[in-house]
């Protein structure tokens, strides 16, 4: 059976046969994205695949540009009035069904995302800090918080603005059919075929540029190997998690165009800190229950990142379209701690510590993840059990599909899994209040903390920055925060992923920090 990567070999036949060119798109694009959209409603789910569809339809207030810099959108203006007051000044925009762009549909689209039902990971973390709203003029609005909040713009940049003429609660299933997918964004809606495809037009009223392509066919294929060959047969004109192993033949090719950036997302190990007794899929060598959780002992931790050879991961498993990380942060984004390296690969060391730490025979552990949401996802799980059995641990490996995994992993269901993060933000604050923070879903933090690490010593330091509106007084808090957060091992940090896209010849994309693949972005060659 073949892997999530497809070899080149099975569609090398294809290129052969192929002559397209760019040209033969006229105006009608078809993409391949990686991963199934959750919902058309941009207000569901705070996941990459969806954010990637949604800024087709949807605009926010601020937006970041492909090297992750913040600039404005639908907000032309933003400032400061007092500690408590931001001030936001609107750009005359017209929704998809002719209605006007006002204040008031900022404020109902805040209003709205705690009220979204069944919401698998809930924006609410990027709003909870709005406690009220001012309608200043048509195309002014302020919103206030009730301590000073400096991360208000930047949480905003989350946010997809919707009609106020939607009316109260209305229903995701409703985006979902056309109904409610209504935006300002530079395409509309078509139609939604779940886990396939999603068909836009041309917003002939959009706001800015229009973009040179009139159709837009999203299509959703997960499969590494049909996502190359659906680019070499020229079904599509752009794909993007380009498989690493097609990599070097696709460089090559005169008929393709490579688009690369090491990326926002880091892609790590979570260990379970939510039980303090006995753990489902870790045991004792000989397959005793553990009394006491081995994770809550930082050795054990520490020891498990010991044994693990990054670059090895890095060089053999990604192909080199990855680099080794110690935080979650890419070099150069706001906030990044320039020393913070990762773990070296010190496997006698690493055994030393689980002798000291109690288990001088190692353990069982099996490590679960996704097999078809990152890029090797399964394969890096594999490397790293062959990696712990070096030091006595035996690991076993469960790659599952991502739905299914993603819904066990939510109810703590896992001892170890891989999962990845994106810093939409651009900045530590993101991660560091989202999956570091103790989780407290009334004060909006730890959201995504799915392994349920708590630290309040870290805690406090999140704290202190989210309330600094000083930018260098909250860089250094941040630093101090993402240091202490990853010396004390809740997750093991793997590597940042590099965001590769794949474009036929005559198209180009600019490579995005984000991942997101975007219609607009592709443009004819010059």
């Amino acid at each position: 059976m073949p892997g999530r990567f497809g070899s080149f070999l099975r569609v090398g036949t294809v290129l052969a046969s192929v002559a397209a060119s760019g040209t033969a798109w006229a105006q009608d694009l078809a993409i391949a994205s990686s991963a199934p959209v959750t919902s058309i409603d941009p207000h569901y789910h705070t996941l990459g695949p969806n954010a990637s569809a949604h800024v087709h339809l949807y605009d926010r207030l601020l937006e970041r540009d492909a090297s992750g810099k913040l600039g404005p959108r639908l907000a032309v203006s933003w400032k400061l009035i007092d500690d408590l007051t931001w001030e936001f000044k609107l750009r005359p925009a017209k929704f998809h069904n002719g209605a006007t762009l006002s204040a008031e549909d900022v404020a109902y689209s805040i209003a709205r995302v705690p009220k979204v039902k069944n919401s698998p990971a809930s924006f609410q973390i990027y709003t909870r800090a709005v406690v009220g709203h001012e309608i200043i003029d048509p195309l002014t609005i302020r919103l206030k918080t009730a301590t000073p909040y400096p991360l208000l713009p930047i949480d905003l940049s989350q946010i997809f603005i919707l009609p106020r003429s939607l009316g109260d609660e209305p229903a995701t299933e409703d985006f979902n059919n056309g109904k409610n997918a209504i935006g300002t964004g530079p395409y509309r809606f078509v139609s939604y075929k779940p886990g396939d495809r999603i068909e836009m037009e041309r917003n002939e009223d959009f706001w800015g540029t229009k973009p040179h392509w009139k159709k837009v066919n999203y299509r959703i294929i997960s499969n590494d190997g049909a996502r190359t060959a659906s680019l070499l047969s020229g079904d599509v004109g752009i794909i993007e998690f380009v498989p690493p192993q097609d990599l070097p033949n696709l460089r090559k090719d005169p008929r393709v165009t490579i688009s690369e950036v090491v990326s926002n997302r880091s892609i790590f190990l979570w260990y379970d800190h939510s039980r303090t007794g006995a753990m489902p899929f870790v045991t004792g060598p000989n397959g005793e229950a553990l009394e006491k959780n081995p994770f809550k002992d930082r050795r054990v931790r520490l020891a498990l990142s010991l044994a693990i050879n990054r670059q090895g991961i890095v060089d053999r498993v990604m192909e080199n379209s990855a680099v080794p990380t110690g935080q979650y942060l890419r070099p150069g984004a706001f906030t990044y701690v320039p020393d913070l390296k990762p773990h070296p690969y010190e496997p006698e060391k690493a055994k030393a510590l689980l002798k000291e730490a109690g288990f001088p025979n190692g353990m069982r552990i099996t490590i679960h993840g996704p097999n078809d949401r990152y890029v090797n996802d399964a394969k890096i799980i594999q490397a790293v059990a062959q990696m712990w059995q070096r030091i006595g641990v035996q690991t076993t490996v469960e790659a599952l599909p991502w739905s299914n995994f993603i819904a066990r992993s939510g109810k703590q269901e896992f001892s170890v899994f891989l999962l990845g993060w994106g810093v939409s933000s651009g900045e530590g604050l993101n991660p560091l209040r989202a999956q570091i923070a103790t989780w407290n879903p009334q004060r909006g933090l730890g959201t995504a903390n799915r392994g349920r690490y708590s630290n309040p010593a870290v805690d406090t330091l999140i704290d202190q920055a989210m309330a600094t509106m000083d930018d260098g007084a909250r860089e250094k808090l941040v630093q101090q925060a993402m240091r202490m957060a990853m010396e004390d091992v809740p997750v093991i940090q793997l590597h940042l992923q590099k965001n590769i896209w794949a474009t036929r010849k005559g198209l180009t994309y600019e490579a995005r920090v984000d991942e997101q693949t975007e219609a607009m972005g592709v443009q004819p060659a010059k």
